[in-house]
């Protein structure tokens, strides 16, 4: 496994995508507009998220705190990313949890808030960035109950 490709491709990738998808959105839909994917169940719905990942905490005057907490974030990621083994998932985990970082980090840089859109009505609405900490906080979570087996 080429360790660094992979983990800086997928952060890469992960980044991306979600300001393609980002991008695309802002330019179908103003804010607080709907559209449904599949009725009844999958929407996307342009919103604006002051806070962090699903809409916790969103409190636009918290922005400043948001960015360094995520630049520390990103600091730690890059800094334990030498020690990480070199294995798939721990690998795949963070590289995805990098990504989502910097995702989110352009946004509030840019525009003072994240842009949140994939909504499903039963769960605050996210993004891809959001999907890819989410998915890499897990696969973390799997790999390191995994060891201590």
């Amino acid at each position: 496994m080429k360790k660094n490709f992979l983990f800086f491709g997928i952060a890469f990738l992960v980044v991306v995508i979600d300001q393609l998808t980002k991008f695309a959105v802002t330019s179908a839909l103003s804010f607080s507009e709907s559209i449904a994917i599949i009725n009844n169940f999958f929407y996307f719905t342009l919103i604006k998220n002051f806070g962090i990942g699903f809409g916790l905490l969103n409190n636009p005057s918290s922005r400043w705190i948001f960015i360094l907490t995520t630049i520390i974030i990103i600091g730690i990621v890059l800094y334990y990313y030498k020690s990480l083994p070199k294995k798939y998932l721990p690998v795949v985990s963070t590289s995805l949890i990098l990504g989502g970082a910097i995702g989110n980090l352009i946004d509030r840089f840019l525009f003072g808030f994240v842009i949140d859109f994939i909504d499903f009505r039963f769960w605050p609405a996210f993004n891809i960035a959001d999907s890819g900490v989410t998915i890499g906080v897990i696969g973390l979570i799997i790999y390191f109950w995994q060891t201590k087996k």
